[in-house]
């Protein structure tokens, strides 16, 4: 809920400084259970607890990377299954949240694409897995989190509750995490990201670009078809940037697909005219996905061509022994040495 919603829920006849009491406690202090909210009277503590619960998420498994990335399992009220990453740092972590339970967009790299889509997350359910975080992780000192959409899921097809997420995310009386620190990534939905841009309160966007042509990407990322890759850089072109923004374009390495000289040489020139950067990821390979790894010389040469006309960082793997890397999430159990490794823990 937000300010407004609690102050609805508890009515004309409570101070409205009662529901900032409550929203504070819940989303700045992360209080787990309302009987902990010492501030407020025991017998309102007692009524609350009668009509109302923090229904957060629980952990129902973690897998912990050999280079400290954590994969959580979590089960959400209706029981069934989600999952997060948490990426932790000396002073910057990063925290990757799903926005669907699946996903429908299909692509052909990505492991959560074969799962289908089960359903949307509320705005609770993705607001939960980022308190989640911050309560289970022991992080090594102050740090800024950072909050990336790129988990399960595709968050434009779940817009409303992303935005309404956000709101919480980003609310100094609340989470208090920056705009400027909240990233959403998608596969290209066109008219979503129209209407994303008009939002007033926003993550930054990122875009799965994957390809250098039409073809290339509609096998990738079949949704290319119905939104196809000219029509799309277009609506980047005239996506409506804040001042300190630039558009984050994504692109999956994949060897022998779309790793050539010539693919980065063709990316350059597409967004040659587009206010942005370029994080390349090279594929984390999982069961049932067809390609491979490039190597990491070629990986080199792609961000070396493409860098000399747009600013160009390579992502470095993370979590790939547990189904944590990027395109690996599918609720997946460790089996042999892995689950050997989590067991010595």
């Amino acid at each position: 809920m937000e300010l407004s919603e609690i102050k609805s829920f508890l009515g004309p006849n409570v101070p409205a400084y009662r529901a900032r009491q409550i929203y504070q406690a819940i989303y700045g202090q992360k209080v787990k259970d309302l009987e902990q909210v010492t501030v407020l009277p025991v017998p309102f503590r007692r009524r609350l607890k009668l009509e109302c619960t923090i229904g957060m998420p629980e952990v129902a498994a973690r897998y912990q990377s050999t280079d400290g990335t954590c994969r959580f399992l979590l089960q959400l009220l209706d029981q069934r299954t989600v999952e997060m990453v948490v990426m932790p740092e000396a002073v910057r972590s990063t925290v990757c949240i799903s926005t669907q339970i699946g996903c429908p967009v299909q692509c052909s790299f990505c492991m959560t694409g074969q799962m289908g889509l089960e359903r949307d997350l509320t705005a609770s359910e993705i607001v939960g897995q980022v308190l989640v975080a911050e309560a289970e992780m022991e992080w090594p000192g102050p740090v800024r989190l950072n909050v990336v959409m790129m988990g399960m899921g595709e968050p434009l097809l779940n817009l409303p509750n992303v935005i309404k997420a956000t709101r919480l995310l980003v609310d100094p009386q609340g989470v208090g995490i920056s705009p400027r620190r909240i990233t959403l990534s998608t596969a290209g939905i066109i008219p979503k990201i129209q209407e994303l841009g008009v939002e007033p309160v926003r993550p930054k966007l990122a875009i799965s670009l994957n390809a250098s042509t039409q073809e290339q990407r509609e096998l990738l990322m079949p949704i290319t078809r119905k939104y196809p890759l000219t029509d799309l850089l277009e609506t980047c072109r005239r996506y409506p940037l804040r001042s300190w923004e630039r558009l984050t374009f994504e692109y999956v390495l994949i060897k022998g697909i779309n790793d050539s000289d010539a693919d980065a040489r063709r990316v350059a020139r597409l967004l040659a005219q587009i206010r942005c950067k370029v994080n390349l990821i090279a594929f984390n390979p999982g069961p049932g996905l067809p390609y491979e790894t490039p190597e990491p010389e070629r990986v080199a040469s792609f961000q070396g061509i493409v860098r000399r006309s747009v600013p160009c960082f390579l992502r470095k793997p993370r979590g790939r022994d547990i189904y944590g890397g990027c395109g690996q999430l599918k609720r997946l159990s460790l089996s042999g040495e892995a689950a050997q490794r989590q067991a010595n823990r």
